[in-house]
């Protein structure tokens, strides 16, 4: 770990240590690049015990992975690690500063943002305590192990017409509408194709391992539930900077181009925050690209502001 200083002009700062932060500050560290990584600790993915899909890793602890890559990171010298919450990041002459809640003020050239988002779940009673363990987002993450048993679509809008015609190819599936949206003709002669059954009574509340309550009285047992979230990026420095941003299904994430640059010049952004959909193995490639982005920017471009 480099020594900071008041006076230390680092080559990037990355807001945010988790799968994408550092992907990016790896690339940066190994090109001998001065990398700070101001990290709050809270992966998106942290109610998650196995994570799977990604080459190597499939199967293993997800928070194996962030403290392993983090440690890989931290033999390389030029990388220093902060942990706090990043308040604001502005830019400043050549560069930017990072304000730390209760700490001092960073400055660099470069600023990557792989703050993630926080996920906003369906207000159904006994969802939340089992986001992660039950109930999921992703098939490609969490399908494969409900080994072809029963799968609930607890709806949240129109999108979980999409959700509901891919989760077949991983078990029995029932979409439960919840009066959250209705099918159309052609999407339900879709779904019938697709041997999904539909359920339009109401849902009271899930309990057990992933059994869903209808406010009829019937309770009906799946082996897992999947719901789509709405997301929240966990920063004001979209803000404060001014980037763009793209709306879309899912929330709002910050806009960048093919080498995950900002409309910010010097302002590069990864991962959850910057894309519609994704998991560890897309974090991890979307950050890679990031860091390479940025390191080229200091050789081949003009200053940063």
């Amino acid at each position: 770990m480099s020594t900071i200083t008041r006076d230390t002009m680092f080559d990037a700062i990355i807001i945010g240590g988790s799968y994408a932060g550092l992907s990016a500050a790896m690339q940066l560290a190994r090109a001998r690049r001065q990398v700070l990584v101001i990290d709050g600790g809270q992966r998106r993915n942290r109610f998650v015990e196995y994570s799977h899909g990604f080459l190597g890793q499939d199967g293993k602890k997800a928070s194996a992975i962030a403290s392993e890559g983090k440690a890989q990171l931290m033999a390389y010298k030029t990388v220093s690690w902060v942990e706090g919450q990043a308040i604001s990041a502005l830019p400043q002459g050549d560069g930017f500063a990072v304000a730390v809640e209760g700490q001092a003020s960073y400055h660099a050239r470069r600023l990557i943002l792989a703050t993630g988002v926080t996920d906003q779940l369906p207000a159904i009673e006994g969802l939340a305590e089992r986001w992660g363990r039950s109930i999921f987002h992703c098939p490609y993450c969490h399908g494969y192990e409900i080994d072809n048993g029963r799968i609930g679509v607890l709806a949240s809008g129109p999108l979980s017409h999409h959700h509901a015609m891919m989760l077949p190819d991983w078990g029995q599936v029932t979409l439960f509408t919840n009066n959250c949206y209705e099918p159309d003709t052609e999407q339900l002669a879709a779904l019938h194709q697709r041997g999904v059954s539909i359920e339009a009574a109401s849902v009271s509340r899930i309990s057990g391992v992933a059994t869903v309550e209808l406010q009829d009285g019937r309770q009906l047992e799946m082996d897992g539930l999947f719901t789509m979230s709405t997301v929240r990026i966990n920063s004001p420095f979209v803000e404060q900077l001014g980037c763009e941003m793209t709306e879309g299904p899912m929330g709002t994430v910050i806009r960048t181009n093919e080498i995950k640059a900002t409309s910010v010049p010097g302002v590069f952004a990864c991962g959850d925050a910057a894309r519609m959909a994704g998991n560890v193995a897309m974090a991890v490639a979307d950050g890679a690209m990031a860091g390479v982005a940025a390191h080229q920017s200091m050789i081949f471009e003009a200053k940063a502001a």
